[in-house]
């Protein structure tokens, strides 16, 4: 199947590593140009130098007021275009209601919700008919995860953003979707499975609780990303689309 992605451009943030580099792989191995960004100069560049020509590399923090218009900027001088934008940040930091600081609040509204809320709206005045804004969410949206409570918080707002962007950006042809990662082998998963003192044990017992009975790969999330970025996915907006191996059954 031909996703229509060649010579397309997108934005991919937090792509340095995890779902936003698998993404970016996913997008470039089928013809995209991509403009991945991530906190760090040097991991960046090697993220973008590995995924190959037609890939560049900005060192850019979501927090940042500047980093969306630099993104976008990027994109159009590169390339001469934008189709659309996948928005992914690392997560906040775990914890319970009495061990997340005020700070630490701030720090991840800033990143996770009103940086995300920075890079759709400027990625929305540069996109045509056709062009989509992605935002990588969670679980959470539909029911908190134990011990994520910043998290909780702030990804169902985010949800509740991208569903009245569909809403406002419909009438013009721009699509708007939500991706709900679970159990997905990456770096912050493997974290989380680790605070509960039995990395091993704490796997298993999730694993028992998803019905293909394993934890996803960054690739099966990247390549559902690239079908729901690409004009294949162009009657679908709205939506949040689980990534999950059936943990929540479709719901």
């Amino acid at each position: 199947m031909d996703l229509g992605l060649k010579d397309r451009v997108y934005i991919v943030t937090g792509a340095s590593r995890g779902l936003g580099n698998a993404t970016a792989a996913a997008l470039a191995a089928d013809g995209a140009k991509v403009v991945v960004s991530g906190r760090d100069e040097e991991g960046v560049t090697a993220a973008a130098a590995e995924l190959g020509d037609g890939v560049v590399g900005v060192a850019a923090d979501n927090a940042d007021p500047a980093a969306a218009q630099r993104l976008v900027d990027t994109a159009k001088e590169r390339f001469g275009r934008l189709d659309g934008i996948l928005v992914s940040v690392g997560g906040p930091p775990p914890g319970l209601l009495a061990d997340n600081t005020d700070d630490q609040w701030q720090s991840a509204f800033e990143s996770v919700f009103l940086g995300a809320v920075r890079l759709a709206r400027t990625a929305a005045a540069a996109l045509g008919e056709g062009g989509v804004i992605g935002f990588v969410l969670s679980g959470s949206v539909h029911e908190p995860i134990a011990g994520l409570t910043i998290s909780n918080g702030l990804r169902p707002g985010l949800a509740g953003f991208a569903k009245s962007l569909a809403d406002e950006l419909g009438p013009v042809g721009i699509r708007v979707v939500g991706i709900l990662p679970a159990r997905i082998d990456t770096d912050r998963v493997r974290e989380l499975d680790s605070l509960s003192g039995d990395a091993e044990a704490a796997r298993a017992a999730n694993e028992a609780l998803i019905p293909l009975r394993r934890y996803g790969t960054p690739e099966e999330f990247g390549k559902t990303a690239a079908f729901l970025l690409s004009p294949a996915a162009s009657y679908l907006t709205g939506v949040m689309v689980p990534v999950d191996g059936g943990y929540r059954h479709g719901f």
